[in-house]
């Protein structure tokens, strides 16, 4: 029996490295295929898709992806050196860690709601801070006064409608992905999963209600994110 349960820790590992394999592909295509411009300030989805990672299988993944990410985007398409890297790497880092760490203790929607708004305040608390200490090391037309003058105007509003942005995308397709992959046994079924499938058409439709309010109100905030970035923020969408 231990020899059995020795293998089939074996092969679901291997399946975990595969998967984050993919994930890290994800979320460099990410920055690849669509961001939005403001100013000097970008936003990609590529956050989102490493919680999603960390959500399905820990904390260490998230860490682990963002840095392979951040590298390969220090050395194709990055132009701040290793202050940008840095900047990079510990903001996605912290995002995607923070709200993986609080589902891995508590793993529900209630959860998974504090994770994610514990990442949405912890980003934009350390973007903050490293914008105003540390952009004027390597950025020497910005000086501290100058960064402090655009905290309220630019730097708070872009990271908070950012993160904020990020967690919406995870409310969106976090089901789902783990739906299929656990329906594509690449990730251990859960008794609650394998439970539903034999549920009742009043517990079904319960599960189908409850995904699609999760779903509206991730369409919601995403709205009022893409508002703010357009409106307010004045961002344009690059592509490439």
């Amino acid at each position: 029996m231990s020899t059995l349960n020795s293998r089939q820790s074996s092969a679901q590992k291997i399946k975990n490295l595969c998967m984050a394999a993919l994930f890290c592909a994800l979320a460099i295509a990410s920055t690849y295929i669509m961001h939005i411009k403001v100013m000097f300030l970008t936003f990609d989805a590529k956050d989102a898709v490493i919680t999603i990672a960390g959500l399905l299988f820990g904390p260490i993944y998230s860490i682990a992806i963002s840095l392979v990410v951040s590298l390969v985007e220090f050395i194709t398409i990055g132009d701040a050196g290793f202050w940008g890297f840095l900047m990079d790497f510990l903001s996605t880092a912290i995002y995607s860690t923070v709200c993986a760490l609080i589902y891995k203790y508590k793993k529900n929607i209630k959860g998974a709601a504090i994770g994610l708004v514990s990442s949405i305040f912890a980003m934009t608390a350390f973007m903050l801070l490293f914008n105003l200490f540390i952009v004027p090391i390597y950025t020497p037309n910005f000086t501290t006064a100058a960064v402090a003058k655009m905290v309220p105007t630019l730097f708070l509003p872009f990271n908070l409608t950012k993160a904020t942005l990020n967690a919406a995308i995870v409310l969106i397709l976090y089901k789902p992905v783990s739906t299929a992959l656990k329906a594509a046994k690449v990730l251990p079924s859960s008794a609650k999963f394998e439970e539903s499938r034999v549920a009742s058409e009043e517990k079904k439709k319960k599960n189908l209600i409850f995904s699609l309010v999760v779903t509206a109100v991730g369409l919601a905030v995403a709205a009022l994110c893409f508002v703010v970035f357009f409106v307010f923020l004045h961002g344009q969408i690059a592509f490439g």
